[in-house]
């Protein structure tokens, strides 16, 4: 039976808000939907990795919501750039709408499948949804994007007015979805991955209850939002990663509210518009420094160290509760992200782009603009980056932002009897508890922070 739109469902996935999915509604035509697990993503994946669990959640709760309304979801497993058109000619849909992707293997993706989709007479539209402002809507006075944030970000507040925030109303048109029902989804298992203990679940409703429980807490955001202890921040980024709550609705709430809180927290969502827009005008960011002085940097790179940060066993107790934080959960604080990759460049000595692949692989809410920009603003290397010479003291960040080692001991039981002194410097306490031996229990710090900060000046000298 003739199908003349397919919605295609990517990072965007739910029902209210998608602005791709509101534009195929609203075209008149009967709308059926699909979603692709893209072989092409997934087999650079482990097996364990958290993220599928996510994404399947999502999906399986995406196809129930389809199916509240008597329409379905079509659930594909395979590569997409050959799925997408062959389901194009099998349904004869003369449109493809889908929500824009930035990223650069996206871009290369999407335009393959433009070009075998014009081949058949096929459309495919694209639609912006998960940024405010994209690609060049930001620019300077003089037509060129902002590469230091402050000045993007007074530019992108100038420009920001109700029409970028209003919601796409996609219930309004529900009955323009096709009445059909579609073959069986594939198990998690079946797609080659394991259930995971997630710390959250997956699907826009969960990502609604999230919201509704942060909404309270948005007035303390900024003054509790660097303590890791603390239930300071949204914990909404990989909701926002794949798109089961809208951009808007976030920066409309914060944008609307007011306050030191919500003001705060609209600026860590321009950060999200901010990055994206990097991305899209400066792509070679993905392997290389976007400062060209410093893209010849000569890291010793000492692999036994590398893995002591990977399993937490540095022997600096902030680190290695951050990083277990990480392995345990798929999520890691964001005052925590910057002090492990500070140490990681800065103490260790090791390529930024070793730590980087590895929170690509660990992080549930991993998002290549912002992954990318932050490990580059942390190594110095990126733009509106930290200067080279301001490297954080993994003691001192310790202190001030786990005052009680409330986190520490969280993730590191092994220090849970050390008192709170002596909890972020543990080869400094003038006595430990008994039984409790530093090197056995709990490892000592594998590098000297003093040592390691003079050594990282002199390498960024050089350039």
């Amino acid at each position: 039976m003739p199908c003349p739109t397919i919605f295609w469902f990517r990072r965007d996935l739910r029902i209210n808000d998608n602005a791709g999915l509101f534009h195929a509604l609203k075209s008149g035509s009967k709308v059926r939907c699909v979603f692709v697990f893209d072989t092409e993503i997934l087999d650079q994946l482990a097996p364990s990795d958290r993220r599928m669990d996510f994404i399947w959640q999502s999906v399986f709760a995406l196809r129930q919501e389809l199916q509240q309304h008597g329409s379905d979801l079509h659930v594909a497993h395979g590569k997409a750039r050959h799925i997408i058109p062959a389901l194009a000619h099998e349904w004869s849909a003369n449109t493809i709408i889908a929500n824009r992707d930035y990223e650069p293997a996206a871009l290369a993706r999407d335009a393959e499948v433009a070009k075998q989709l014009q081949q058949q007479g096929i459309t495919l539209l694209l639609y912006k949804d998960q940024v405010i402002f994209e690609t060049d809507e930001v620019l300077s006075v003089s037509h060129r994007p902002y590469t230091v944030f402050t000045p993007y970000k007074n530019a992108w507040l100038k420009k920001l007015n109700p029409f970028y925030l209003q919601s796409y109303p996609s219930q309004n048109y529900i009955q323009q979805l096709e009445h059909w029902q579609a073959p069986p989804s594939p198990t998690l298992e079946a797609l080659g991955f394991a259930p995971a203990n997630l710390p959250l679940q997956g699907g826009s409703q969960a990502a609604v209850q999230l919201f509704a429980d942060f909404m309270p807490r948005v007035e303390h955001y900024k003054r509790w939002r660097d303590f890791p202890a603390t239930k300071g921040v949204s914990y909404l980024s990989v909701h926002l990663r794949f798109g089961t709550i809208s951009i808007r609705q976030l920066a409309q709430f914060a944008w609307q509210q007011g306050g030191e809180g919500a003001e705060c927290w609209l600026g860590e969502l321009i950060w999200r518009d901010f990055y994206q827009q990097l991305l899209w005008h400066f792509p070679f960011v993905v392997d290389r420094s976007f400062k060209e002085e410093y893209r010849e940097l000569v890291f010793a790179n000492n692999e036994a160290w590398f893995a002591a940060w990977q399993q937490g066993r540095t022997g600096y107790p902030i680190v290695d509760a951050a990083m277990r934080q990480l392995n345990q959960s798929g999520y890691m604080h964001n005052r925590l992200r910057m002090i492990v990759a500070s140490f990681l460049v800065k103490d260790l000595l090791i390529d930024w782009r070793w730590g980087e692949a590895y929170f690509a692989e660990k992080l549930m809410d991993f998002d290549l603009a912002a992954n990318n920009g932050g490990w580059q603003w942390a190594a110095s290397t990126g733009c509106d980056a930290q200067p080279y010479f301001r490297i954080f003291n993994p003691v001192t960040q310790s202190e001030k932002f786990d005052p009680d080692g409330k986190f520490i001991r969280r993730y590191l039981p092994e220090l849970a009897q050390l008192t709170i002194k002596d909890i972020h410097a543990p080869w400094l306490a003038k006595s430990l508890p008994m039984g409790f031996q530093l090197g056995r229990d709990y490892p000592a710090p594998i590098v000297e922070h003093a040592t390691q900060r003079q050594y990282a000046l002199a390498l960024f000298k050089k350039q």
